[in-house]
């Protein structure tokens, strides 16, 4: 693959030491993450749909072509996010450290998970970034190490797949929450910049009223219900006491998992069929945080090394 005449560079998280206040301290946890793409236009034209809507980080999976000139003259005034975006080979090292991934689908897939409008999803994140935010990591020497996630902002993915055929279902198991937009049935389709302009912008106005409502003690406690009144019943991750696990820990645990059912003769090595798929929603429910991540890893581990006695 050619090299983008761009500067492409990555990004880390940045600290953060008191719960998110602005509307750029939330829109600063989220990435958009565009996978595979064909058209270096379509890049910058999400690029500039970003840029109107506060969003900054822009993660470019393996695309087909790189960011040229063509990217730059679509991005208009967000050719800076261009120079910044970070291009990744693959969609597993791309979210390997964020805590909630979305991706953005038209259609039901046989392994569903949560389906979501783009207004819930904008609850679900900014709800996810408040009461991860403020998260005090332990300073003790027995944990300084395992709760070095706890002193970074939340890292929130949403994926975007290809112009032709959106995301694979291997791509969409990676994601805790599919976001659908209310289109015309019969032609749900849009194209990949304009499905980042409209999730964009219904996070962008949901920041405006989440950020005076936490700032405003006088403010009407119902505006946030207003806007996901028609909110699905679901599990909303709560205020844990460590910081949430992240994508790449819980494909782990779900490989993890899978092998010990392998070997303890539950699941068939060369048939595993849905089972990482169905180990990977269970593990998307249960939002486990580092500690019970790190118990049920070496409850696992014990339990491949210890093989069963033959009788």
């Amino acid at each position: 693959m050619s090299q983008s005449p761009l500067s492409v560079t990555t990004t880390p998280s940045m600290p953060i030491n008191h719960p998110a206040t602005s509307v750029d301290d939330y829109l600063s946890c989220i990435q958009v993450v565009m996978v595979n793409t064909t058209l270096p236009a379509n890049i910058g034209s999400a690029a500039r749909a970003m840029h109107t809507m506060g969003l900054s980080r822009l993660t470019v999976v393996d695309p087909k072509r790189p960011i040229d000139e063509t990217s730059v003259s679509h991005a208009a005034g967000g050719h800076e996010l261009l120079s910044a975006a970070v291009i990744a080979p693959t969609l597993e090292s791309a979210i390997a450290d964020c805590q909630l991934v979305f991706a953005a689908s038209s259609r039901s897939r046989h392994m569903p998970r949560p389906v979501v409008t783009p207004t819930q999803a904008a609850k679900i994140i900014f709800d996810f970034i408040d009461s991860q935010s403020t998260y005090q990591p332990q300073t003790t020497a027995e944990t300084a190490q395992d709760n070095t996630a706890g002193t970074h902002k939340p890292n929130i993915a949403i994926l975007f797949g290809r112009e032709d055929r959106g995301l694979t279902n291997e791509e969409l198991a990676y994601a805790d929450y599919h976001i659908q937009i209310d289109a015309n049935p019969a032609y749900p389709v849009l194209n990949v910049a304009s499905a980042v302009q409209v999730i964009a912008s219904f996070i962008f106005a949901y920041a405006q009223t989440h950020t005076q409502t936490a700032t405003s003690p006088k403010a009407d406690a119902d505006s946030d219900k207003a806007a996901v009144r028609s909110m699905i019943d679901m599990k909303l991750r709560q205020q844990w006491d460590e910081p949430a696990i992240t994508q790449q820990q819980q494909q782990q645990l779900t490989e993890r998992m899978t092998a010990l059912m392998v070997q303890q003769g539950l699941a068939d090595s060369t048939n595993l069929k849905s089972l990482p798929a169905r180990l990977s929603r269970l593990g998307s429910r249960l939002q486990l945080d580092q500690k019970e991540y790190q118990l049920l890893s070496a409850l696992i581990a014990k339990l491949l090394k210890d093989r069963p006695q033959s009788s």
